[in-house]
Formats: C-alpha cells, structure tokens, sequence
C-alpha cells in the first residue's frame, strides 16, 4: 500500500531536469559588471520582456543572450548580432546603471535615454518574431520564392501567385491588410504585388519605419507596446496588431472626433473642423460622370460622407442635411496651377486627399464643369463606417503620393482608401484604373447600389444624382429662344456670343423669357471667369517660362499658390507628433489654420484686383459687359415682376 502511494507520488512529481517552461528568454551576460550594472540591465530586460504580447513570447520560443558591447556605433543603442544574441551599447551602461539614463532627453521619439533603450530591445525582438515564424518547408520554399519576384519587379510584399494562401503563410510584414494600412499598397494590374515606395510619409513617429515593411512593423511595434497614444494616433494600426496578437496594451481614451481640414474655397471660414465617426449615416460613391476634356474622359472617383446635422437621429432623412455633407476627393495639388497632361503622365503632380464641403463640389461640377454627379451609397456596416473615416483623416493627414493620370490616379487612390479603410474581402482582389470601371467593378461585387438612380425625379429629390445645370440652362434658352425667335440652336452658342450682341435681345423679353436670360447671363459671366483665369495662368507661365514676371500680382499669385498648399498637406502646421492630431494638439492646429486662412483672404482679394489689369482689352471688356448685362436684365425682371404681379418658370 505504502510502496504503491511512493509510485503515484513519483508519477506526480516533475522529475529532477525537467524542461524550463516554454518561450522567450533574454539572458543577460553580466561578466565584469558591477553589481547596480547588473542591476539596471536585469531591470531593463525585464521590462522589455514583460512589455511584449504573450503570444509573442510564446511563439519566440528561445534564449536569447544579451551583453553589452563596446563595438556598436556611437550612434547606435543596439541590435542583434546573432538570431540568438543581442548587443547593447556599452557607452550607455554609466547612465542606465546610476539612474540617468531615465532624465536624460535624447531628442528623438521616445524622449529618454532609458525608454530608446528599451524601445530598442522591443524593435530587435519584433524583428526576431517576424522572421522566426515556423513553417513546413514548402512553405518556406514558396515564401523565397514569392519574394526573389517581387525584388526582381522592384515590389515589396508578396505577388499575385502567393495571394490566396492561410494566413499562417504570411509573416507579420508581409500580411496584405497590414501592407495596405501601412502604405505600401497594391500596384495596378501586377496581380497583388506591391508598391516599391510608401506615400504615408508625413506624421510619422520615425522615417526609418518607411524603409521597408519589416522596419515598420518594427518601429510601429514600439510605439503599440510603449505609447498609450497609439490606439489614438493610428487607429486602424492598433486594431491590427491588437487582433494579431489577441492582446493589448493600456491604451489612453480616444476622442471621439477627427480633426481635419476643411479645403473649402471660402477663406472667410475657420478650415480646421472635426468629424464625429458616429455622426456618419452612409459613404457614398460620388461620380462625376465625363465630358470632353481628356483628362475628364473617364470621370472622377470621390466618396461622400452622409454626415448627420447635430440633434438629428442618424437615419435616412441625414441625406437631407447636404450643408453636413463631406467629400473625399483625391487630386493632383497643382501647384504651377496648370494641369500638364505630359506632367501627369510622369507623375509630377502630388496627389493628395482633400476634404471638401459637398456644396462646393456639386457647384464645381455641375454649374462650372456642366458634368452631371452621382452619388450612389455603398454597402459598409456601421464598423467598416468608422474604420473607414478614420482611415480617411490618417491619410489626410500623412498621405503624400503621386498622381499619374494612368495608374495611380483618383480611381485607384478611392479604391485604396476603401480597402485600407473597411477590410472589406470583396476588395482584395479588384483592380480598375479608371473611374467609371471602379464603379462598375463595385457594382459587380454587390458593394454599389445603382438602383437609386432607377426613378430619376426621386433621385433628385433624394440626392443620389445632381444634374448638370447644362440641361437646365438648354431648357432656359428654349423660353428665351421660343419669345424672342433667337437665332442660335444650342446654349453653348447663345453663351458663345459677345455680351453686347446678346444684350440687342433684352428689350423685347416678357417676364419669362427676362427671367431665363438672367439664369444664362449669370451662366455665360461664369464662363467668361473661368476663360479669365484660364488666360492668365497661361500668361504667367509664358513670363515665367522666358524669365520676365509682374512684380506685383505673379509674387501674390505665387505666395497665394504656396500658402494654399497646408489645405491638402496639413501635416506642416505641426512640429513633431505623429499620426492623427490629439485634443492638446487641436488649438495651435485652430490658431495656425486661421491665420494662414486670413493671409489667403487677404493675397486672394489683392490678387483679383491685380490679375485685372493683367487681362487683355478683349477679355476685360467682355467681363465688364457681361457684368452690365447681369445689372441691366435683373432690373428689368424686376420691374416686369412688379408690373405683372408674379413669375412662374418652366
């Protein structure tokens, strides 16, 4: 009995050598340290061990050495010299052992001496973990092989034959949705290969992140561990890493709204505002639909933000409150304000994310461009909603590419938005380059609801198309045309004609046809500004291009032109920080945007009186004469209201 009790006993016990439990261990070698060396280093190391997500420890199932050398650059605070050793430099030993190291300001993201030490060992670990991640050998083989194309095409990431396999395939750099989060997004028609360069330049904690995906992952992995912020900064990151590894860190309370830029044109307005996700009822595919000029063939890819006015319940009737409603549009920021085709087709332009008020764009493209829009609502869930508009002002606020008419232009910068921004599967694989197969292709996908547009009298109501004011004016020129037995066929003839001929009919119009003269006089004085502007950036860049200016109006021309730029690059109005802009950063973002706004009212109202007397003889009479015809025919409709006692239009 007593010897069958010793044997259960036994069976129980662990046995004399049994294994150390599994995972992560970082040993430090202390030969010749002192006994508080010894001390602050083990400090140290287990900080950084208890810092790092279990399952990284976990997984990372080794020793790892840790000594301090003296061989490092001065420059440097560590790395790894083996897949099993770790080096720290031995110049930094004094302060961490005496407790300095802990006051001591470095000037560099993480502030001290003692946290860049440990952000360090955090950053060599995260390098450890991604590359030591164990597959079968085919696996290993295949993953070789995917990356010797991707270098060979100049890409990083994974190709397109390597797409589709488990996740367990992919390192933590090389996941797709990571890559696309982190910039290095999806070239057009290589079949899942990856962009070479990364335009989330700016609001970055550290540059040396952008150098390649694993750098990044790295960096990204100091900040997710160390800065409480970081769920605040970058949202879309945060959730990633937090879902990859099933944990987090403390993470600090975010505000609920976004700060942004508003690029609205009027300068009278404060730009900076901020959006609450929550208020977002739907995103919308806005489409501005083609017209002659050849940069315009294909239309305009945007997406629309159904923002709810305050006090409404979100729900349908928020697509009512158009003065709420945000535009998310992807242009090239012409700075030598003319669209070059040969510079778009090389990619001289930056292309940037504006936030624009959806009154302005719908006035831009139906009124001065006479191209119809329309808005059609996408299928995203309240979550892909959310993440979308954050990863929308990320963007704003760090995106910095380049705008190339044929691969990387408005079509392909929304798609990117939308893949990044709701992890959507039915995204991964599309591919369009142009604006009107992106609709198409989303359409196809079930994403895109066009049914909308089946009632087009509804649609209008609802504000699911906006027509253009081409048909509206067709349809005032056919009053006038039939009262007046006007000679011309088209609108686009009628507004052709000098101001001073078309003033010949005003005499004999009745209230009605009065009244249509006044919409196409407002119409034709519209397009005699845009042919305005149109002459004078052609002068400038004549004058300039043969080395003369005008003193006065091409300097305030070229200072309107580079004060404007913080409206699509808003990073530049903050030193340091990165990522999305907290609360205690949001009053000197207000202070700095009003007063760039003020000085590009003021540059703006002495530009136009200075471009005046640049225009010629022509040009500046026929805008005086227009501007007579506007006064004289608004007289008129008035007295024959008054005389008449009412007006009723078409």
């Amino acid at each position: 009995m007593l010897g069958g009790l010793v044997l259960l006993l036994g069976c129980l016990a662990p046995p004399a050598h049994a294994a150390a439990p599994a995972g992560l261990r970082l040993e430090l070698q202390g030969a010749g340290l002192s006994a508080a060396e010894r001390q602050a280093s083990q400090a140290l190391l287990d900080e950084a061990l208890a810092a790092l997500p279990p399952r990284l420890r976990q997984q990372l199932d080794r020793r790892v050495a840790v000594r301090w050398s003296d061989a490092l650059p001065a420059a440097a605070y560590g790395r790894l010299s083996r897949l099993d050793a770790f080096e720290l430099n031995a110049r930094l030993l004094p302060a961490l052992a005496d407790g300095s190291a802990a006051r001591t300001a470095t000037g560099r993201p993480h502030g001290t001496l003692r946290r860049e030490l440990l952000a360090t060992l955090l950053h060599e670990l995260t390098h450890l973990y991604d590359r030591a991640r164990a597959w079968p050998a085919d696996e290993v083989r295949l993953i070789r092989r995917c990356r010797q194309q991707a270098a060979s095409e100049g890409a990083v990431g994974l190709p397109g034959e390597c797409r589709g396999q488990s996740e367990r395939r992919f390192t933590l750099s090389d996941d797709p949705h990571l890559l696309d989060l982190a910039g290095w997004a999806q070239r057009v028609g290589r079949r899942g290969a990856r962009e070479a360069d990364n335009p989330q330049e700016l609001r970055s904690p550290d540059a040396y992140e952008l150098s390649n995906p694993r750098e990044f992952v790295a960096v990204n992995m100091e900040y997710f561990l160390l800065d409480p912020q970081y769920a605040c900064r970058r949202p879309g990151l945060y959730r990633h890493l937090r879902s990859h590894f099933a944990w987090a860190p403390p993470a600090a309370d975010c505000a609920g709204e976004l700060a942004y830029l508003n690029a609205g044109s009027d300068f009278a307005r404060q730009p900076l505002a901020r959006l609450d996700p929550e208020r977002i009822y739907a995103v919308d595919y806005l489409f501005a639909e083609a017209n002659d000029n050849w940069v315009s063939r294909w239309g305009h890819s945007m997406l629309r933000l159904v923002v709810c006015a305050p006090g409404r319940p979100r729900g349908p009737d928020c697509r009512l409150d158009l003065d709420r409603h945000l535009v998310l549009s992807f242009r090239a920021f012409v700075g030598d304000v003319q669209l070059s085709s040969w510079d778009g087709l090389t990619g001289a332009y930056p292309s940037r994310l504006f936030v624009l008020p959806l009154g302005q764009v719908i006035d831009e493209y139906t009124k001065t461009e006479l191209r119809s829009l329309a808005s059609l609502p996408l299928g995203l869930t309240r979550v892909q909603i959310r993440t979308l508009a954050e990863r929308a002002a990320e963007l704003h606020w760090s995106h910095d590419g380049d705008y190339w008419f044929l691969s990387n232009n408005c079509a392909v910068e929304t798609l990117k938005l939308l893949r990044s921004g709701s992890a959507d599967p039915r995204l991964t694989d599309l591919d369009s380059i142009t604006p009107s197969g992106l609709l198409e292709l989303l359409e196809a996908r079930g994403l895109l609801e066009r049914s909308v547009l089946a009632d087009p009298r509804e649609a209008l109501r609802l504000g699911y198309r906006f027509d253009s004011f081409r048909e509206r004016y067709q349809a005032m020129f056919a009053v006038a045309r039939a009262r007046l037995a006007l000679p011309q066929a088209t609108v686009e003839d009628w507004l052709a004609l000098p101001a001073g001929e078309r003033r010949r009919h005003f005499a004999g119009a009745d209230l009605r046809a009065s009244a249509a003269l006044l919409l196409l006089e407002q119409a034709a004085r519209r397009r005699q500004l845009q042919l305005a502007q149109d002459d004078l950036k052609q002068a400038y860049l004549g004058r300039r291009a043969r080395g003369q200016s005008n003193a006065a109006a091409d300097r305030t021309l070229e200072r309107l032109l580079a004060g404007s730029g913080f409206l699509s690059r808003p990073a530049e109005l903050l030193d340091g920080g990165y990522g999305l802009p907290q609360p205690g950063e949001w009053q000197r973002l207000e202070q700095e945007s009003g007063a760039r706004q003020a000085e590009l009212r003021q540059l703006s109202d002495r530009l136009d009186a200075q471009l005046l007397a640049l225009l010629g003889s022509e040009r500046r009479r026929e805008l005086d004469d227009g501007e007579a015809n506007v006064r004289q025919i608004g007289a008129q409709l008035r007295a024959l209201h008054r005389a008449g006692g009412g007006l009723q239009l078409p």
